[in-house]
């Protein structure tokens, strides 16, 4: 179906003359890498990303979280420098971590002045499925709810060359060339969390 955009803006060298009637854009583009176009749509879209967050206490003075994230996107996409943070309780004291068996590339922390957890993938292919398990030791028994003391779960992550929104461009061409100035022709995507946010 139709890509449905919230709202957009344009480079200061783009030309919207014929953009409203056949959606073309024309510019005189400055040196160097530049974004044509910035816009922001809330349509429904397959988040690329899909996080389970679960906290339960695990005996006096103790609980476990698990974490589970899914890569919603094809195969043939990578996401990199993925970051998954989870704040804790306040009276979290310890924290004791178990990756999957054969992790590579990840690493995780427990910031105590925060009282967060840190979780850091180097990258991720389409289609995987990562869990992270932490052991919380606490100085004092909950007090109440323990999801309503822990959490959101925020995700950062880079997917180049996918794009979420499904808008394209078809054609570039360069109308003229002059021998002081040899442009390459290509097009890059690129998917950045922005505030990826899951609540438990």
């Amino acid at each position: 179906g139709p890509v449905i955009l919230d709202d957009c803006n344009f480079h200061e060298s783009v030309h919207l003359d014929t953009f409203d009637l056949d959606r073309t854009l024309s510019l005189v583009p400055p040196d160097g890498e530049f974004p044509v176009m910035n816009y922001r749509m809330t349509q429904e879209f397959k988040p690329p990303f899909r996080i389970n967050a679960l906290i339960e206490e695990a005996g006096a003075l103790k609980a476990e979280v698990i974490l589970k994230i899914r890569a919603e996107f094809p195969s043939s996409a990578t996401a990199n420098t993925i970051l998954v943070q989870m704040p804790v309780p306040s009276y979290t004291t310890r924290v004791s971590f178990e990756l999957e068996p054969g992790a590579v590339g990840q690493t995780n922390d427990f910031k105590e002045a925060n009282k967060r957890l840190e979780w850091s993938l180097k990258k991720i292919v389409g289609g995987a499925e990562h869990t992270l398990r932490a052991k919380l030791t606490f100085s004092h028994e909950s007090l109440g709810n323990l999801t309503k003391e822990a959490g959101p779960v925020s995700m950062n992550f880079t997917i180049p060359m996918y794009n979420t929104s499904r808008l394209q461009v078809k054609y570039l061409q360069i109308a003229k060339k002059s021998k002081a100035y040899n442009p390459y022709r290509w097009v890059r995507y690129v998917t950045q969390a922005n505030s990826y946010v899951a609540r438990i």
